[in-house]
């Protein structure tokens, strides 16, 4: 329950007032009366006391020289008037029309800021005793409310439950007050959205079959039938959950198929449309027409009547998920489209974020592939995090640390990492990422350039295309591109005006060079397609999580995952106490662990001191006022504290009395407990074992962001397994120990000659399989390269998000996996070149290769020790590395999935160790040009790599050729200028290298200079 804190300052929870009082009557009584006067009595007055105010004939030029008497006076005062009242009436059409309508929120009437707010007041106090004014609510308890003044965060407990963007629904019968407070709106539903009479004939639709690349979404049925795509969840809560003719159920919006049925809003108009009962069944089959009736008949339950078939009316609570059954084979991930919220492959619009709300929370059935999957923006984290734990591992490997070679795949150990990492290639959303990192940074950019600090907010509300900010209190209206959202509370940007603002990329420059304003956001939860992400430092006390032991310690492990990860913080301090002293490794410089809670207030005592004092010393109210202007510069991270043990009671005190002062400091305690009475506790979830997680006084409830014990430990196992082994060799020579290999080599006999080969290294073109038809060639080729570049597999799911990063349909997916396996075919033998794993991941066989596949075989034959003809299989390799891998075709659009590759960091990597290691047998043999000649073919792969620099000048030192030695000097000083700037000095070891070969240089370049 919320609570306000013992101590301290700043807004404070407060509990919500439910019920109409005489105040509500006295507000709207009054707002009738203000509102009659002045668009009534106004232009009554003005006709009886003024007049018509305009000449009645064309000036002259002597009444225009004139002297101004009382009655010119009194009319140019009558025009302004009339100007103003009809500007004011203006104001109060859009707002009537807006309230009435639900048609979200209301247009803006140009140079009206003032009057228009007044306006609105008005209008929402005069409603609220009506069902119109459910879009106007969250605005209404600024009306005369002195208790909103000195407490400004009440009005955030009023809208927590109220999903930013949408409006609420009309009132039904049984809903009181405080049900309608915290209801969570519907979005934009339209005058014919309530479901028909039960005796009336009810209008259907057969979903269609995909047409090449399209296929039919609820967004493009909505758009057809409806004439708003917006109105696709009219459609999905009529018909969510219940059986479709295949004995299948709607569970989420993005997951439709082929021959379901679908009922629609009465206002539904179109030609594919279904009556029934009605003349149209006469025209089926019988079957069909059993089915229309069938499904009709599932829509008359009260539960799909009152709640999910009628998006007009009244919310229903959320039935809890299904527990899944434990020993279910997860292995084939059937479910939506792969990718996170960013919407199909015809629009984003019409894809609700894959949430796995109808499986329980429990461990067995939300282990590493649902967690992740149903956490497109922890995924994000995780898999960006990933791949700086590759580099770095690939960087030690070409050092020599590790146990494996430069070539060698940095494949999961164990079936359960395997899952994992394909779980955050298929559920993460990148892009979701990028657009509130930079939607952050924008907004604190533009404060900044204002003048205006940061605004307290206590909560962001993410949707596929746009970001909401809730506000701790009233901070005026926000910088552009930002907008004044549904109330007072509410900062709302939509990703597209982001995108699309006039001196967008000098807005990207400056948001991009500020500091993270709120890194303290982390997720909790979704509800209705839109994620919940709570902002722990700015919470005026302590979040507890109530709950089973298991279930709260998944929700503790999903915050601090993310919080480890979060792509929209900079510098950040999470100390994890009394759990997850294993998550370490995946931020080891953010994340640290303590034991036990004593420890923890030992070191948070000392540190509020400290930061207390900090903010003294620079004359700032709190953290946030120094993340813009001048004080940015000095320690303004956040310290956000997740503690999983029960404290004693003295704990308690102690850790209540420092949490009451935190808000300002950039502190957040996260506490799980099973005691309710926590001291100095502001917000309390409770985790349900259906994987619910609610906030009663708020009347919150979402689906809650879980990262189970199984999961964690997956995901870990994927960071602790890349720095397994010590000593070895990087496969170049040198080392003691033989590198393990890559996952796949290719057999260089002659026997071994491939039936399909690939050139991948500086282009791209296939040899061996027949031209597939031109309107699907780029995706068959694309996947191709996908599947070439992990011969361990790739997980169908993995597969879809590759080629369709904003969501596809299994069928289109399948179909697409079929045409695929028809275009590879089959070998000499007769066995296909496509092939399906027992673990269910697709891999091509050994009869299909890439140059990448050779050149790695070549590296890796000539790393072993005492490997014959090292020499020419290094300079057989080193002729392959003709250029990037996939030269050419980014450019195009596709191949979005190479970002996230570890093979961008090991390509050149790995050319640069075959140029290393065959420079060293030229340079053995005394054939310095060959070796000059090896290095700088390299570069061309690996231009920033250092030890190709130093390499070069020692190559051409060798060549005895002074001419060659200041040519590769000039060279390198001319490419290190290009690449980092002429006043950038070179690296230490090659400015002493060429201090050392061109002792003069040094003198002669300061004598120009």
């Amino acid at each position: 329950m919320a609570r306000s804190t013992s101590t301290g300052s700043g807004p404070r929870p407060v509990h919500v007032r439910v019920g109409r009082s005489a105040g509500d009557w006295l507000k709207a009584i009054a707002a009738f009366l203000a509102l009659a006067v002045m668009v009534v009595g106004v232009p009554l007055s003005l006709a009886w006391f003024i007049g018509w105010p305009l000449p009645t004939t064309a000036p002259s030029w002597d009444l225009l020289t004139q002297e101004i008497g009382t009655e010119v006076f009194l009319n140019v005062l009558g025009v302004l008037v009339w100007i103003a009242w009809a500007q004011f009436t203006a104001c109060v059409i859009v707002e009537m029309r807006a309230a009435f309508s639900g048609m979200g929120l209301p247009r803006r009437v140009p140079g009206a800021g003032p009057s228009q707010l007044l306006a609105r007041q008005l209008v929402g106090a005069l409603l609220l005793l009506g069902s119109a004014a459910a879009g106007l609510a969250p605005g209404l308890g600024a009306i005369g409310t002195d208790t909103e003044r000195h407490h400004p965060g009440g009005s955030v407990v009023v809208e927590a439950q109220q999903t930013p963007g949408q409006e609420r629904a009309e009132r039904a019968p049984g809903i009181t007050d405080a049900d309608r407070a915290m209801a969570i709106p519907q979005q934009e539903a339209g005058e014919g959205a309530g479901a028909a009479e039960a005796g009336d004939a009810s209008k259907y639709y057969r979903i269609q079959p995909p047409e090449g690349r399209h296929h039919d979404t609820l967004w493009g049925i909505a758009e057809r039938h409806l004439g708003d795509g917006l109105r696709y969840k009219e459609i999905y809560e009529l018909n969510r959950d219940r059986v479709q003719p295949d004995g299948s159920r709607l569970t989420e919006a993005s997951l439709i198929r082929p021959g379901w049925i679908l009922e629609m809003p009465a206002d539904a108009t179109g030609g594919e449309l279904v009556e029934a009962p009605g003349e149209d069944l006469d025209d089926m089959s019988p079957d069909e027409a059993d089915e229309f009736l069938d499904y009709r008949e599932t829509g008359d339950t009260g539960g799909d009547a009152a709640g999910g078939g009628t998006p007009g009316g009244a919310e229903e609570t959320p039935q809890p998920p299904a527990v899944p059954d434990p020993a279910a084979d997860h292995s084939d991930w059937t479910g939506p489209g792969a990718g996170g919220p960013g919407g199909t492959e015809e629009t984003e619009h019409a894809v609700v974020p894959a949430e796995r709300e109808a499986e329980a929370a429990g461990e067995s059935g939300r282990g590493a592939i649902d967690a992740l999957m149903a956490a497109p923006l922890l995924a994000a984290g995780l898999l960006i995090a990933l791949g700086r734990a590759r580099r770095q591992a690939l960087w030690q490997a070409a050092a020599g640390a590790l146990g494996r070679g430069v070539g060698d795949d940095l494949e999961p150990e164990t079936p359960a990492a395997g899952d994992a990492r394909d779980a955050l290639l298929a559920g993460a959303d990148p892009g979701a990422v990028a657009f509130l990192d930079r939607a952050l940074r924008t907004l604190s950019a533009a404060l900044d350039a204002e003048g205006r600090t940061l605004p307290a907010v206590y909560a962001a509300w993410l949707g596929a295309d746009e970001l909401h900010l809730q506000l701790a209190h009233p901070a005026g209206d926000p910088p552009a591109p930002w907008q004044p959202g549904q109330s007072d509370t509410y900062w709302t940007l939509e990703r597209a005006r982001l995108a699309g603002t006039p001196g967008g990329d000098a807005a990207g420059d400056a948001g991009a060079a500020a500091e993270a304003p709120y890194p303290g956001l982390v997720s909790l939860g979704t509800r209705d397609g839109i994620r919940l992400l709570l902002n722990l430092e700015a919470v005026p006390g302590i979040v507890s999580v109530l709950g089973a032991p298991r279930d709260r310690e998944a929700v503790l492990g999903s915050v601090a995952a993310e919080l480890a990860t979060s792509g929209w913080s900079d510098r950040m301090t999470v100390t994890l106490v009394g759990f997850g002293a294993e998550m370490t490794a995946l931020a080891p410089t953010r994340v640290r662990h303590l034991e036990d809670i004593a420890g923890l207030l030992e070191v948070m005592e000392t540190e509020t001191n400290l930061r207390h004092a900090n903010l003294r010393h620079t004359g700032q109210d709190s953290i946030l006022t120094g993340r813009t202007g001048p004080s940015r510069r000095h320690h303004w991270a956040p310290h956000l504290v997740v503690v999983g043990v029960e404290p004693t009671e003295d704990e308690a005190e102690r850790l209540g009395a420092l949490a009451s002062v935190s808000a300002p400091l950039g502190i957040g305690y996260l506490v799980t407990s099973d005691r309710p009475d926590l001291p100095g506790l502001a917000w309390e979830f409770e985790v349900t074992p259906e994987g619910l997680l609610k906030e009663p006084d708020m009347g919150l409830e979402l689906t809650a962001q879980l990262l189970p014990a199984a999961g964690r430990a997956a995901v870990v196992e994927l960071f602790a397994g890349l720095a397994a082994g010590e000593g070895g060799s990087d496969g170049t020579g040198g080392g003691a120990g033989e590198p393990s290999g890559p996952v796949f080599t290719v057999d260089l006999s002659a026997r071994g000659k491939p039936e399909v080969y690939a050139e991948i290294m500086g282009g791209y073109t296939v040899t061996g399989l027949p031209e597939p038809e031109p309107e699907r060639a780029a995706q068959l080729r694309e996947a191709l390269a996908l599947l070439l570049l992990h011969r361990a597999g790739v997980h169908p799911r993995v597969m879809a998000a590759a080629l369709w990063p904003r969501g596809v349909s299994d069928d289109v997916r399948d179909a697409f996996l079929a045409r695929l396996g028809d275009w590879l075919g089959r070998d000499a033998e007769g066995a296909p070149r496509l092939t399906t794993g027992d673990d269910g991941r697709l891999a091509l066989s050994a009869r299909v290769v890439s140059d990448w596949d050779v050149l790695r075989t070549l590296h890796h034959h000539a790393g072993r020790p005492g490997a014959a003809d090292r020499a020419r299989r290094l300079t057989d390799a080193l002729a392959l590395a003709r250029g990037p891998l996939l030269d050419g075709q980014r450019a195009e659009g596709g191949y979005a999935w190479l970002d996230h590759e570890i093979v961008d960091a090991q390509y050149p990597l790995l050319v640069a160790g075959i140029a290393l290691g065959l420079a060293e047998e030229h340079l053995g043999a005394g054939k310095g040009e060959q070796a000059y000649l090896a290095v700088r073919s390299a570069l061309a792969a690996a231009p920033t790599d250092e030890r190709l620099w130093n390499e070069l000048l020692r190559a051409a030192h060798a060549t005895g050729n002074r001419e060659w030695l200041e040519g590769a000097a000039d060279w390198l000083t001319a490419h290190h200028a290009q690449l980092f700037g002429p006043d950038q000095p070179l690296p230490a070891r090659t400015r002493a290298l060429m201090d050392e070969f061109l002792p003069g240089r040094r003198v002669e370049d300061n004598a120009v200079s």
